[in-house]
């Protein structure tokens, strides 16, 4: 499936590093591949674990997230979040918030997690993932965002958890070289679900790497 041009702003990711948490505009091409490293702490809240390849995918209940899914010390795919669980995400050891909802979303409440993930000092990018017309870009600057050593590990959030998991199934095929059924496999337990399974599937059967 091709990727069309959507109405969508600028890329951008505040860092509690800088002068008073400013909010810095990032180039993709300067963001360049890591691995992630195992710094997210272990919760005690674990309620079922899901064996994918040699890692884990551990679903939890967080309150003030609709659904939250954590692959070991790598990254979470989660859904609806208010801002009051910021603080218990920084406590699980997280540095960065990738919110993919679109401020327009009923409940988004976009300006004020980005607030609470500043108040905790995490980074916050926000890149909207309109399913409609997604922006050609996306791809590539979710990869960046997910791979930014200062962002790792991310938790990464949507409505439902679908967006997010879709876009996590295309950055291990496109950048950490995985087959499709190993991240279709990943991406399902994360929450990939039938409304952005086809997306994920499109896009790596139509994109080169």
């Amino acid at each position: 499936m091709a990727l069309g041009r959507g109405p969508w702003g600028h890329t951008a990711f505040s860092s509690s590093s800088g002068p008073a948490h400013q909010l810095w505009a990032y180039n993709p091409r300067i963001m360049q591949l890591t691995s992630l490293r195992p710094s997210v702490a272990l919760s005690a809240g674990a309620l079922m674990v899901v064996a994918v390849s040699a890692q884990h995918v551990t679903k939890e209940q967080v309150p003030g997230i609709s659904t939250f899914a954590r692959l070991e010390t790598t990254i979470a795919c989660g859904g609806a979040t208010k801002a009051e669980a910021i603080p218990e995400l920084k406590k699980m050891g997280f540095r960065s918030v990738i919110n993919l909802r679109l401020a327009s979303e009923a409940g988004a409440e976009v300006e004020a997690e980005g607030a609470a993930a500043k108040s905790a000092g995490l980074n916050y990018v926000h890149l909207p993932f309109n399913a409609q017309s997604p922006d050609p870009n996306l791809i590539d600057n979710f990869i960046a965002a997910v791979t930014a050593p200062a962002n790792q590990p991310a938790y990464v959030h949507c409505a439902a958890g679908g967006r997010a998991a879709a876009l996590w199934m295309i950055k291990r095929w496109k950048a950490d070289g995985w087959d499709e059924a190993r991240a279709l496999e990943e991406a399902n337990a994360l929450g990939l679900n039938d409304r952005f399974r086809p997306f994920a599937l499109d896009y790596i059967r139509t994109h080169a790497r």
